[in-house]
């Protein structure tokens, strides 16, 4: 089991804030170092708080590494596309000559960057970046089916 110190300023300040910090994670962080704090094995306490033991590992790590402030921190994971490293030349590319299809959007790219990706991502990379391929730049309000007369 880890070993943390606790000064009774610590303790007061976690009792304080457990519940007053307005981000319900780190109010759950909180809750568990004041459960560490009482001598409860880290099973129970990540049972009680409802994370994993690797989560309740960072929390403790935290806390040493930062004291209460580094609990505050909230740090999400947010993945990036490498496709985003080349969006302005994509753009460039796709505002002076749009694409027809998703199927020539992938290949553009491909050939432009030398990243190949799905039809979804290609899609999801258009959309956030506000660009269109020729297919989806037609009038909503017409039908493309043909009328029969």
């Amino acid at each position: 089991m880890l070993h943390i110190e606790y000064s009774e300023e610590a303790i007061k300040r976690l009792r304080e804030e457990r519940y007053s910090h307005p981000h319900p994670r780190v109010q759950r962080k909180m809750e568990a170092l004041l459960l560490k704090s009482e001598g409860l094995s880290h099973g129970k306490i990540g049972s009680i708080v409802g994370v994993s033991q690797k989560t309740l590992r960072e929390y403790f790590s935290q806390y040493k590494n930062g004291g209460i402030d580094g609990l505050k921190e909230i740090k999400f994971y947010q993945p990036q596309s490498e496709l985003m490293e080349h969006k302005g030349t994509i753009e460039q590319l796709f505002r002076e000559n749009p694409p027809a299809t998703i199927k020539e959007s992938i290949a553009k790219i491909k050939e432009l960057t030398g990243i190949e990706r799905t039809p979804t991502s290609v899609r999801g990379f258009l959309k956030k970046n506000r660009l269109k391929t020729v297919e989806n730049s037609a009038n909503p309000g017409k039908s493309r089916r043909k009328s029969t007369g």
